[in-house]
């Protein structure tokens, strides 16, 4: 299957799953290609063939956008170097789950969350040690007892009790032993924290010097501006001068075909995401946006020195995504 063909396919499964998808996003840098929203919950999603193409870079930078934006960023995918990603497994690369189309199908549409993850050494499970150590007391056996039967240590099933997660053949051990399972959801929507090590979310990278006039002045403005270096926009800029949290996608270059595209694209993710999108132009434009993404020459925005008038004026020629 080609990598468009799969970009389709979780597009219209997501669709199916309720969920409103964006545009794909058809042009470069681009750390993620789609965005989708259900409710609450939000997705930035990277498709891949074989997951061994997603670098740490762009890791990174999917994680600091979930960080913004209040996402979940994820990674479907078919295979590993020669191996297919098996199904109800979540896999981990660089901070973000990742796990394949039948995998996000169950979870999705189905309602039906995996069990099981990847890390080191094989195939693991969340084990509810509430629930494990109430069926062990109410059948009498001792720690030491269940520990022979499973073939383990005291110690390590008193570990399983209090937390610890445990390989997938101790799980099915258990179940059978017990007649019920015991494992818990690996909760992907919440990033699978609970099941890898914690990871502090990466710095923002450095400004692109052609754009540091533009985030510069945002910045003077009482935004707080978060620079990309990998997604269609160059900066997520968070307006701190509002009670509520308000996040602007943030473009710049010269007004060009390809930066038209980029604008339509940022409108598009905006609907998603809930937030405006504006473009910064170098040259002053007739237009004042793209399908609701604002268009604002660099020479109007250094002409103003009151901030309420910068954000007066974003919010002028943006789309409020209250309207959407």
């Amino acid at each position: 299957m080609s990598r468009s063909a799969l970009v389709g396919n979780v597009a219209a499964m997501l669709q199916d799953a309720g969920f409103v998808v964006s545009d794909r996003i058809a042009i470069r840098p681009k750390s993620f290609d789609l965005a989708a929203r259900r409710g609450e919950d939000l997705l930035l999603l990277k498709i891949l063939g074989n997951i061994d193409a997603f670098d740490g870079l762009t890791g990174s930078e999917m994680r600091r956008l979930g960080s913004y934006l209040d996402a979940t960023p994820l990674v479907i995918g078919l295979r590993t170097r020669d191996e297919d990603l098996k199904p109800g497994v979540v896999y981990f690369r660089h901070g973000v789950p990742v796990f394949n189309p039948d995998t996000a199908m169950d979870m999705f549409v189905e309602g039906v969350p995996p069990l099981i993850y990847a890390a080191p050494g094989g195939l693991y499970v969340s084990l509810d040690g509430d629930i494990l150590a109430e069926e062990r007391k109410e059948r009498g056996w001792s720690l030491g007892q269940l520990a022979t039967e499973l073939g383990v240590s005291r110690r390590t099933v008193s570990k399983y009790e209090n937390g610890m997660n445990a390989s997938i053949e101790v799980a099915i051990h258990l179940e059978e032993l017990f007649d019920r399972p015991f494992s818990n959801p690996v909760d992907v929507l919440e990033g699978a924290e609970d099941v890898r090590d914690a990871e502090p979310t990466p710095e923002d990278p450095d400004v692109d010097p052609d754009d540091e006039h533009v985030l510069s002045v945002l910045t003077e403005a009482g935004f707080t501006v978060h620079p990309t270096s990998r997604a269609p926009f160059k900066a997520v800029s968070e307006d701190a001068g509002r009670r509520k949290k308000a996040n602007v996608l943030t473009g710049h270059s010269s007004f060009t075909r390809s930066a038209e595209k980029r604008a339509q694209i940022m409108s598009s993710l905006g609907k998603i995401t809930q937030t405006r999108s504006v473009y910064f132009v170098e040259e002053r434009q007739k237009r004042e946006s793209v399908d609701g993404t604002g268009i604002v020459s660099c020479e109007e925005l250094a002409a103003i020195d009151d901030p309420d008038k910068i954000r007066d004026l974003i919010r002028e020629r943006t789309r409020d995504p209250a309207e959407i």
